[in-house]
């Protein structure tokens, strides 16, 4: 049993979308989706710097892009599919509950309505190293913060205003070693991000919607979902709830996963998965030259 997975904002490195555009057909399905969104994606997946593609506006679509062009690339059905936060856009597309174009179109409604809600109050995310999450996370709510992504193998990124953070840089939870602001624009899942839920809403509105073809994993619970009209609800409400990867891997687990490829720009989930699914085989599509170890492992576990 394999699943492809799709990996969510802080994926994305300056210059990466550069060798997928060699792809025959890439450029004029980047080019296609640019002109459908109004962002030039092909400037900022292959000339935009690390602060330019930081912007969530920008991020989001890109990951999305990124990850639905590489999966095309490697043509195959896998079992299972999984996205971590913005990334199960892009598994939803995959499993076929929205077409490509509704994914762009969703997801850059989603990218400006995030980006537009973490400007109404100065907010921010750290990651935890070490520490116990039946300890750290009582810790995070006694001081206001979220447990925002709950992602297994130890790791935690907490969520809430600039103030929170800074008194948890200074009153750690037992057992945690440091804690690491991050380079976000806000507070993701949480309720700081209210206002972009409506505005997901209003746009998911009007899909055109049809229950997954293959087994969906959800960020909300860990849960399988067998309709589509599930998946994009738990997709509007997921901007301002906690991801929670850590029961996805669960899950993985339970069906009986034996491998997991990561679309592009891939490396962030396999590496979790390391430590935390110890004998499932891994591989990340960084880049096109991936896709052939790819392809092999699929054929190896597709049908297991």
């Amino acid at each position: 049993m394999l699943v492809l997975v799709a990996p969510g904002q802080g994926a994305q490195t300056p210059g990466f979308l550069t060798p997928w555009l060699e792809l025959p057909g890439a450029a004029d399905r980047i080019a296609g989706w640019s002109d459908a969104i109004g962002l030039d994606l092909a400037h900022y997946g292959t000339k935009a710097d690390a602060d330019e593609i930081r912007d969530t506006a920008v991020a989001q679509p890109l990951l999305v892009a990124a990850g639905l062009l590489s999966a095309a690339a490697l043509d195959a059905s896998p079992g299972v599919l999984a996205g971590h936060s913005v990334g199960e856009i892009t598994a939803a597309a995959l499993a076929g509950v929205i077409d490509d174009d509704a994914a762009l179109r969703l997801v850059r409604t989603r990218g400006l309505g995030m980006a537009e809600a973490a400007s109404v109050t100065e907010t921010g995310m750290a990651a935890l190293l070490g520490g116990d999450p039946e300890v750290t996370v009582p810790h995070l709510e006694k001081l206001g913060l979220t447990p925002a992504n709950v992602n297994g193998a130890g790791q935690i990124v907490a969520a809430g205003t600039a103030a929170q953070i800074a008194e948890l840089t200074e009153n750690k939870p037992e057992g945690v070693r440091r804690v690491v602001p991050l380079k976000v624009a806000g507070a993701f899942h949480t309720h700081h991000m209210a206002p972009a839920v409506e505005k997901l809403r209003a746009a998911a509105a009007g899909l055109t919607v049809a229950d997954p073809k293959v087994t969906y994993v959800s960020n909300a619970d860990g849960k399988t979902v067998a309709t589509g009209d599930e998946v994009i609800s738990r997709l509007v409400g997921q901007v301002a709830n906690p991801v929670r990867w850590d029961l996805c891997m669960e899950t993985f687990a339970e069906l009986g996963v034996t491998a997991i490829v990561e679309a592009a720009p891939g490396g962030t989930l396999v590496g979790l998965a390391k430590r935390a699914l110890p004998g499932v085989q891994t591989l990340a599509l960084k880049t096109p030259d991936d896709l052939d170890a790819a392809r092999a492992l699929i054929s190896e576990h597709a049908g297991a």
